[in-house]
């Protein structure tokens, strides 16, 4: 019995592959390839759930798939029992800046938390409520006071940086909790977002010293992946993508202190110093690659993520190596792709098929002499356009595919912005193109 897509699932992809962006549900109608990749990073998984740390950096060209195959993994984690953070940087959002930029990172990947029950993000508060209520059953059973009871569970935090404060905000939550007080609940929320900007508004309205701010950064993902795991989750996976930001920053100063970062980030991992966390960074070759400005740059990580040279000469992959090149997908498996969105355009019911399978091979015929083999290298704009044809012919019944397919103009998938991001080597502030900073009030 064939299974059919939901509306709600079969727009929501649809319109997210139109527009060249990754649709955030759905994904396994469409998942196609790369078992080895991604069989390598389910063992990451089961390594964070058992109590110890991953470190992955993605390494794929423009429109190979880089964001798709971290949602896949995203999905995976969230159905292992694990919550998961994921953000894009930008000019705004970096791993290690001076003047809110990291913190802004922080705040987004807070923003979208997400669990199993909540695969859409916005979980931070469901997860401290979550938290919350085990620790009052537990008071319960012992007949003791509950915020005895979060301090206990959460002593283990307090030995890490921050961890006190932390502590002391999610007994203020449950203050809020008792009280019926919204404010007070909100204003810890608040906190664990990092969207507080200075400590005096912190400790008026939490009693607490410290906010998270740039430079605790990596530490407060260090005291979350530990709360997570103390709510009854099995660990914290950060997916962090579009990474060739960091490349793009016209100073040398503000690139390394990023790279340190990452370096710090993955000596950790490596020799065990985390706990029930992971990171995947989602970046392009020359983000890796470049011995001027990419990761290569930096002597520590190059010597880190250099591939297996014994794989290399064997000609074969290592798929426990820290940086994982992403295999392009092979014509077949792009043709089985667009045989599964033939398939959701459908909403799965076969008989509502727009085109036959000689059209799928027509199409992808086409794709190799407009060009190359760059249609299965980056196949972004080949689904696209695939996907632009079935509206076409689901709006004019009366049209033939074959007419069609002739057609359509397909372009090379190529970098959309390539600029260098210009930053004060001082303030760490973004310049403008006329060599300004931006304007604050």
């Amino acid at each position: 019995m064939e299974k059919r897509i939901r509306l709600k699932e079969r727009d929501a992809i649809i319109q997210s592959l139109k527009s060249g962006v990754t649709p955030k549900i759905g994904i396994q109608h469409i998942q196609v390839g790369r078992s080895n990749e991604v069989r390598a990073l389910y063992k990451d998984i089961e390594r964070i759930s058992g109590g110890g740390a991953a470190f992955r950096l993605i390494i794929g060209d423009y429109g190979s798939g880089k964001t798709f195959f971290l949602s896949v993994v995203r999905s995976i984690a969230l159905e292992k029992k694990l919550v998961t953070v994921n953000a894009d940087l930008s000019p705004d959002r970096r791993i290690h800046a001076s003047s809110g930029q990291a913190r802004n990172l922080y705040s987004e990947l807070m923003r979208n938390l997400a669990t199993r029950n909540k695969p859409d993000g916005n979980a931070l508060a469901s997860v401290v409520e979550r938290f919350v209520t085990q620790a009052r059953k537990e008071a319960d059973e012992m007949n003791t006071e509950v915020s005895s009871v979060i301090h206990q569970k959460l002593a283990t935090l307090s030995e890490l940086v921050g961890g006190y404060d932390f502590a002391k905000v999610i007994d203020a939550y449950w203050s809020g909790h008792e009280q019926d007080n919204e404010e007070l609940k909100s204003n810890a929320i608040r906190w664990l977002r990092a969207e507080y900007t200075t400590k005096t508004d912190a400790r008026r309205d939490l009693d607490v010293r410290t906010i998270i701010s740039d430079n605790s950064f990596y530490d407060a993902l260090k005291l979350m992946s530990l709360f997570v795991r103390q709510a009854g989750y099995e660990g914290l996976l950060v997916n962090l993508d579009e990474m060739v930001n960091l490349y793009k920053l016209s100073s040398t100063q503000a690139r390394t202190s990023n790279y340190e970062q990452i370096l710090r980030i993955l000596n950790d991992c490596l020799q065990g110093s985390a706990e029930y966390l992971g990171f995947i960074l989602g970046g392009t070759p020359e983000f890796l690659l470049d011995p001027r400005r990419g990761l290569y740059s930096y002597e520590a990580l190059q010597s880190r993520l250099a591939e297996n040279s014994f794989a290399q000469r064997a000609g074969v992959i290592d798929y426990s190596s820290p940086a994982l090149h992403l295999a392009s997908l092979t014509p077949e498996e792009l043709y089985i792709l667009l045989k599964n969105l033939r398939h959701v355009f459908a909403e799965g019911d076969t008989s509502r098929y727009l085109v036959p399978d000689d059209a799928l091979k027509s199409f992808l015929h086409h794709c190799s002499q407009t060009i190359g083999d760059a249609y299965f290298r980056t196949p972004r704009n080949t689904i696209k356009a695939f996907l632009d044809m079935l509206a076409v012919l689901e709006q004019n019944p009366s049209m033939q595919w074959s007419q069609l397919v002739k057609s359509i103009a397909i372009l090379e998938d190529r970098p959309s912005d390539t600029d260098e991001i210009a930053v004060n080597e001082e303030t760490g502030d973004i310049l403008n193109s006329d060599g300004l900073v931006d304007f604050k009030l």
